[in-house]
């Protein structure tokens, strides 16, 4: 009788020593874009919660990360993939690197986010790119602020729009798309000739346009207008060494001015950590995970119950009609336009 109870004891001190407070903490590792960013603390607190390690894995900018996750989709290196938008959708699912995932969150975000209706690759956040104006310079100079790309090609605008080339610059390669869904294929091209003719600046990245061309950032830029971002008035604000009362700098965001980007979140096929990533998928379109993501990305969040931060509410422009693609469209003629739109902007 002893034994038999001394057997049972152990037992339950072997179960007691194998349960979840004890157990070895999993691994979830998060491919992702160099730009993606998140608090430390909203990390841990989904560490914590499910005892696993995230590991953040960041492969270089949107088009490098795809393609190693579509070299490595046999032997993925990841378990959740972050990071491809609108313009790089189509080729990731073409490649069945995602697994689909109904995540009982997506209930909280607009249909309008929603581009996969097999919900391989699930929307996290969006953003806008615009073009950014210079408020003092247009002021100062008596000048009416355009309000359409029809706008952008007369003459009292001749020589004050930076743009970055496509061919090297995200924004770049947005606010080109934005001109082809308004004016269409080949329309889009005789518009960037009279751009050209009107004397608009092409620089190689959005650095160099918002931080040496642009007027209102520099201080000495020649450009009052320049292809930027619809946050980028209340990063103006945040940013300011001095306490500003309003934002120097605004957004045309007329009719198609604007591209919308909307980057996603999946499932990689064939990890081991299914359960584990759905959770933390759960997690990233949770009010939690989403209200980080504007002062961290300068991004807006997917879930529409996500509160945004004042001054986002106060100095951010939301386009009610931003221009788009189908990204089926973008991925067959992404490299034609960018190549025809080099002949005629850079030769």
């Amino acid at each position: 009788m002893k034994k038999k109870m001394f057997c049972a004891l152990l037992a339950v001190l072997i179960l007691t020593a194998c349960g979840p407070g004890t157990q070895e903490r999993a691994e979830l590792t998060i491919m992702s874009h160099d730009s993606f960013s998140v608090s430390t603390e909203v990390i841990i607190a989904f560490e914590h919660q499910n005892n696993v390690d995230v590991v953040l894995l960041a492969t270089g900018d949107t088009g490098s990360m795809l393609n190693k996750a579509i070299l490595s989709k046999d032997a993925p290196l990841a378990d959740v993939l972050f990071g491809v938008d609108n313009t790089f959708l189509s080729r990731a699912l073409e490649e069945g690197i995602f697994e689909t995932y109904n995540s009982p969150l997506l209930a909280d975000i607009p249909d309008s986010l929603k581009l996969d209706p097999q919900n391989r690759a699930l929307p996290v956040d969006f953003g806008d790119v615009c073009i950014n104006y210079d408020k003092s310079y247009f002021a100062e100079e008596n000048l009416q602020i355009p309000q359409t790309l029809e706008d952008l090609v007369r003459p009292e605008y001749k020589g004050l729009l930076a743009v970055e080339n496509p061919a090297t610059s995200s924004p770049g390669l947005a606010f080109l798309l934005a001109t082809i869904a308004h004016f269409g294929d080949p329309g889009y091209l005789e518009y960037w000739q009279q751009l050209k003719e009107n004397g608009v600046v092409v620089v190689d990245g959005w650095e160099t346009a918002y931080y040496t061309n642009f007027s209102a950032s520099s201080g000495a830029g020649p450009q009052p207008m320049v292809v930027s971002y619809g946050s980028s008035p209340p990063a103006e604000v945040i940013f300011s060494e001095t306490e500003l009362d309003e934002a120097p700098t605004a957004s045309i965001t007329g009719h198609d001015t604007c591209f919308r980007q909307i980057e996603f979140v999946g499932i990689l096929t064939g990890t081991p950590n299914r359960v584990l990533a759905e959770k933390f998928i759960d997690y990233m379109l949770s009010v939690e995970f989403q209200e980080d993501l504007p002062m961290q990305m300068f991004v807006f969040p997917a879930n529409q119950h996500a509160s945004l931060p004042e001054a986002f509410v106060a100095y951010a422009q939301i386009p009610e009609q931003p221009a788009s693609l189908p990204p089926e469209l973008i991925a067959k003629n992404r490299e034609t336009w960018i190549q025809a739109w080099m002949e005629v902007v850079l030769r």
